[in-house]
């Protein structure tokens, strides 16, 4: 398998000029049901759906356990920079987001990617602020996982 190429930015210019393009997906992962369990303890979402894998079996409309919508989200920091990497910035901090859907499950043991499309940059005092839309898919499903416009400030 070849592994993504990231899209590799210099400066606030470049990511300007990267304004309306899609720019690809990164690798599949897996995600497996200690990734699940970490994430129930750590935020305290511990419904069964997720945690309780013969129940999930048994009583889901999935199947089986799903992992949690904000699991699939904040798999964005590991996946996102295989395929889009800022340089020649000071610093780049989350802003947060403008629209998050989860439009299907993710099942335990799925192959999870992202692709990444950058909807605008807006100037913010001190560098920009970059509108991105994340969309995660799950390896063979109809619909994505969660499509996620996110906020991303670049200062110089």
């Amino acid at each position: 398998m070849i592994a993504a190429m990231p899209t590799i930015v210099q400066g606030i210019q470049g990511l300007r000029e990267l304004a309306g393009e899609h720019l690809g997906h990164s690798d599949y992962v897996e995600v497996t049901q200690e990734q699940v369990d970490r994430f129930a303890e750590a935020t305290g979402d511990r419904q069964w759906i997720h945690v309780d894998v013969e129940r999930a079996r048994r009583e889901s409309p999935f199947g089986g356990p799903i992992a949690h919508g904000y699991l699939t989200l904040s798999l964005g920091p590991r996946l996102v920079p295989q395929v889009l990497r800022v340089e020649g910035v000071k610093m780049g901090v989350n802003y947060g987001c403008d629209k998050v859907r989860f439009p299907s499950p993710v099942p335990v043991g799925s192959r999870l990617r992202v692709g990444v499309e950058v909807l605008e940059v807006t100037d913010v005092p001190g560098g920009v602020q970059a509108k991105l839309r994340f969309t995660f898919e799950c390896e063979g499903a109809e619909k994505p996982a969660c499509v996620a416009e996110n906020l991303l400030r670049y200062y110089e």
